[in-house]
């Protein structure tokens, strides 16, 4: 499934294409593609066509176009690339791409006429319009945006650590509180969002921490640690394009990111440590696998764990 950094250099890919473009028509191919959308087909196609898209923004794995709608409504396109979505930027009139789902038409006063391409192999992804509502915190509602609002269905999603108003504090103390494994903590998107599978791992191994170690069990220092890895990697994917596997990640025009070439730990069972030699383990993980170094990130007890076996012995 694609990550932030996936999903960032999409989003990047269609700002200056759309930021200030008129849609000029909607075509749905495919009703799957609008699982999220509280209308029908019809609704979906009247609703956007006509509209000037305002922004692309990001909060996370999820895209939205704020959109000048109806009077005294404030609405958005919201995007979710689920685990095969792509948005492809195609001169107008295009053959239609395989898997293709939905067509936006969209005229640009100074690229011209566009075709926005919504194409999913899985059918997992989807399109949706959604009503912008007031962000918590008050700071802008992510990438792209300088309006306080998100999409109601991405109000629940919390701030990336890329984000201007990402709060360590406050991520340092949903860790100390949870009684989970840290690697579940990473991927619970309404605590830090963007991070997915093979991120976690990446950045789990920068830091030297075990995926399965106890979230409460990490001291502030350990959890600055692994906030600073987390950026660092999603920094070097966003430079390097995102991680592509297959021909499903690709950014607006089609082509794949490189990062896959730079995993230090996910995917490398079997390979040595870049750090000190020793097998990288794979091991199931939440129907997923984790991967780490079993001798550079070695597994720390929870206070609770340490006060049983002391009490065995």
């Amino acid at each position: 499934m694609p990550e932030l950094p996936e999903v960032e250099v999409v989003r990047a890919g269609l700002a200056p294409a759309l930021i200030g473009a008129l849609v000029a028509g909607v075509t749905v191919l495919d009703p799957r593609a609008l699982t999220r959308h509280p209308g029908d087909v019809a609704d979906f196609e009247h609703t956007l066509t006509g509209v000037t898209i305002r922004a692309v923004a990001r909060r996370g794995k999820f895209l939205w176009l704020p959109f000048d709608g109806a009077p005294g409504r404030a609405d958005a396109v919201i995007a979710h690339l689920g685990m095969s979505g792509q948005l492809l930027l195609r001169a107008p009139g295009a053959p239609a791409e395989r898997h293709e789902r939905v067509r936006l038409e969209v005229d640009h006063p100074r690229h011209g006429e566009l075709a926005v391409v919504f194409a999913d192999q899985r059918t997992f992804g989807s399109l949706a319009v959604d009503a912008l509502v007031a962000t918590g915190d008050g700071a802008p509602g992510g990438w792209g945006t300088d309006a306080a609002t998100t999409p109601s269905q991405v109000a629940h999603i919390a701030r990336d650590p890329l984000d201007a108003a990402f709060d360590d504090r406050a991520f340092a103390a949903a860790l100390r509180r949870s009684r989970s494994t840290v690697k579940r903590v990473l991927l619970d998107q309404t605590v830090v969002s963007g991070i997915g599978n093979i991120y976690a791992d990446e950045a789990l191994w920068s830091a030297r921490i075990h995926p399965e170690t106890p979230a409460a069990a990490l001291s502030t220092r350990a959890a600055g640690r692994l906030l600073t890895e987390v950026r660092a990697v999603f920094e070097k994917a966003l430079a390097e394009g995102g991680t592509s596997f297959d021909a499903q990640y690709v950014n607006v025009n089609g082509q794949a990111g490189y990062f896959a070439r730079s995993l230090r730990s996910y995917s490398r069972e079997g390979e040595p440590c870049y750090r000190c030699g020793t097998p990288i383990r794979r091991e199931p993980f939440m129907n997923r696998s984790s991967y780490f170094c079993p001798r550079c990130q070695r597994k720390r007890q929870s206070s609770e764990e340490s006060g049983v076996r002391s009490q065995r012995r």
